[in-house]
């Protein structure tokens, strides 16, 4: 006889340890056979020290660094992942999933740690305060400034997760959390934890985790919700009952504990009236209607739930869905030919039949039939497969279950709409949802969606024949943009690219002299000290300049002939440069004034060093204004700035300069930010 696979301990790692589950540990059962092939829990776990751990440990390591060291962190991490990411596909195979969904789940996961590495590093200082928005000027002279800005937490994000994507759902919270300075408790659904356990071991085998940055719970949380206070954080993905018995605890509202929350969603997806049969929109919606139901065996918070189809179309389009429907192939997910794998449990997969039959109701299934499909290299019998399920309701409006129920699968409804306005109120039936997709190709119809639906969604998402080639489709949460909605949703947000690195910070609004600001920012404030009597700070490499270090160069007399020439040499003859009385006929210049980019030519002659230096590339010129206008006659003078450094490699930085020309009057006539990348 054959030895019986050897069921996997999952283990929690808390305080530092690696810990084996005991007596109060429950089975983990093969989505593919319904074999038991793990355990994970614990009797109860001593929330005080872990949280303690956190706090103490994790939160003071995770400071002492800036967002730049915190984006490497996360680069490596994700290369390390990247490295040995068949590990985690094979154990993703016993929850059902496809290699498609692993490239969801695996690859998806390690992109968004990507992702996060980058705009840490492009969108955020090198250091450890964040600026949100400009210095607000709260006094005549400059002398009393106001600034927000943003530090890290100095609690505990607690991360619960769903069981569909073990690895994306952790590392989509990890990554601005992390990059954000908090130390974080991941609790993954239990049926597929041992996946996330696996994650979690090969990123503190890589010796990139600072020590008390990371813990896992695989099993029950216990009281762990009670010790929190106000500088912790709850992110929480799953069901919209278990939202609401979590977010009403005590100890959360007593201590205004942050709750975020994505949750249930009976997302919308609409065949807009100008998609007829034959179009491409009509093609792109069928196509990812059935890409929807069927990766990761529609187990996804983003999947299409309710298809809004004009009248006229929803016999096409029933048909249309059969085909592709009818053409999947379900089965053992090590199969290369399987495009639908297994539902993660018979528990849920009971769930869903559940939910299914109440939804039958009010709709006529069109398509599946849970007791008669084909599975390949499966057992069908105790393994949690299903067929997609389509419906058809005939009466949307006098439905109810079609937009309040989630079958939590590969289950849709069809309904139908009549004009326009119509299909509009169905769509936000959903109660607020993560996302909706309309189908068209008029821009007319996809601005009057928006303005009448964007308050009911976290996105929209619009799709024609222009970008149907390039879309990353309806139920692909990117890190780029908010994934979040309201109402039904959750009323959270997660991702959105350095918006969620805020959900872990505290906003303070800093008021003080410009001495103050700059000192707490680390980028030079106007009306701060400067520092004048140095080297010229083109002749300085990057490390050897300081915010503050200043050039101050001029005066330049503007001439008649300066601006003639200027206007030769660039064709640029606008009336406000070449003629007297037109300019004065114009309520903003007193006669004829200088060209702005002639102000700007001759400056950078005033404050550039010619010869070969640090200064390798002009790169860009930020927030330029023009203030005062300069006649013939006017002086100007120049004052050069190292405003801020951020370094970008080991061989040079960006360097941002405030750059200030006042003419003789000491009228600042314009202000801009240079941009220059510095050799080290």
């Amino acid at each position: 006889m054959s030895k019986p696979p050897e069921i996997l301990k999952v283990r929690s790692f808390l305080g530092g340890q690696w810990i084996d589950p005991d007596k109060g540990a429950g089975p983990i059962e093969s989505a593919l056979t319904g074999n038991v092939i793990a355990v994970a829990g614990h009797d109860e776990i001593d929330a005080e020290a872990m949280l303690g751990y956190a706090r103490a440990v994790g939160g003071p390591n995770l400071r002492k660094l800036g967002f730049h060291d915190r984006a490497r962190m996360l680069k490596a991490l994700a290369l390390h992942l990247k490295e040995h990411r068949q590990i985690l596909c094979d154990l993703s195979f016993e929850t059902g999933a496809t290699r498609g969904d692993q490239a969801i789940d695996i690859d998806g996961g390690i992109g968004t740690l990507l992702v996060y590495a980058s705009k840490g590093r492009r969108e955020l200082p090198d250091g450890h305060v964040y600026l949100d928005g400009p210095v607000e000027q709260l006094s005549r002279k400059g002398s009393f400034l106001g600034q927000h800005i943003a530090t890290p937490l100095t609690g505990a994000a607690l991360h619960i997760n769903a069981f569909n994507f073990p690895v994306w759902g952790m590392l989509e919270k990890l990554a601005p959390t992390w990059l954000a300075g908090m130390p974080a408790i991941v609790k993954p659904a239990t049926a597929t934890c041992h996946v996330t356990e696996a994650c979690v071991r090969l990123m503190l085998q890589s010796g990139l985790v600072p020590e008390g940055a990371l813990q896992l719970v695989a099993g029950d949380l216990g009281d762990t919700l009670d010790h929190l206070d106000g500088q912790d954080v709850v992110s929480f993905t799953g069901s919209r009952e278990t939202a609401l018995m979590l977010r009403s605890r005590p100890a959360l509202l007593r201590n205004a504990t942050r709750f975020m929350a994505e949750q249930d969603s009976l997302n919308g997806a609409m065949l807009a009236p100008d998609a007829t049969p034959g179009s491409v929109e009509f093609d792109l919606f069928v196509a990812e209607v059935h890409r929807e139901m069927t990766v990761k065996a529609g187990q996804k918070c983003t999947a299409m739930r309710r298809l809004l189809v004009p009248h006229a179309h929803v016999d096409a389009v029933i048909h249309a869905l059969r085909e592709k429907l009818g053409a999947t192939r379900i089965g053992n997910p090590r199969s290369e030919s399987v495009e639908m794998g297994a539902l993660v449990s018979n528990r849920h997969k009971t769930d869903v039949l559940a939910k299914a039959e109440c939804l039958g109701q009010e709709a006529e299934r069109v398509f599946g039939d849970p007791q008669s499909f084909d599975v390949i290299d499966g057992d069908k019998t105790n393994g949690a497969f299903l067929p997609p399920l389509l419906f058809h309701c005939a009466d949307p409006d006098r439905a109810t279950h079609v937009h309040e129920t989630e079958a939590f699968g590969p289950v849709a409804t069809i309904m139908g709409y009549g004009d326009l306005d119509h299909g509009i109120r169905l769509l936000n039936r959903g109660g607020g949802s993560l996302v909706a997709s309309v189908f068209t190709n008029d821009p007319e119809t996809a601005r009057q969606i928006t303005l009448e639906t964007a308050a009911t969604h976290g996105r929209l998402y619009f799709n024609n024949r222009t970008s149907g080639q390039e879309a990353t489709g309806h139920g692909a949460p990117l890190p780029h943009m908010v994934h979040g909605g309201p109402g039904r949703a959750g009323g959270g947000e997660e991702l959105g690219g350095i918006r969620a690195v805020l959900h872990y910070m505290q906003r303070t609004a800093i008021q003080g002299s410009p001495d103050f600001l700059t000192a707490v920012s680390n980028q030079w404030v106007p009306g701060a000290q400067t520092r004048c009597n140095m080297p010229h700070p083109f002749t300085r490499r990057f490390a050897d300049l300081a915010p503050g270090d200043t050039l101050l160069a001029g005066p330049r007399i503007i001439g008649s002939e300066d601006i003639d020439s200027f206007a030769e040499f660039t064709g640029d003859r606008f009336y406000a440069h070449m003629d007297d009385a037109a300019a004065r006929a114009n309520p903003f210049f007193p006669g004829r004034v200088a060209h702005g980019y002639l102000l700007l030519s001759f400056a950078a002659g005033l404050f550039v060093h010619p010869d070969p230096g640090p200064v390798l590339a002009n790169t860009g010129l930020e927030n330029l204004r023009f203030t005062t206008p300069v006649e013939p006659g006017d002086a100007i003078s120049v004052q050069l700035t190292v405003k801020a450094k951020t370094p970008r490699n080991e061989r040079y930085g960006e360097v941002r300069w405030n750059v200030r020309l006042r003419n003789q009057r000491e009228e600042v006539v314009a202000e801009y930010d240079l941009l220059t990348m510095n050799a080290f």
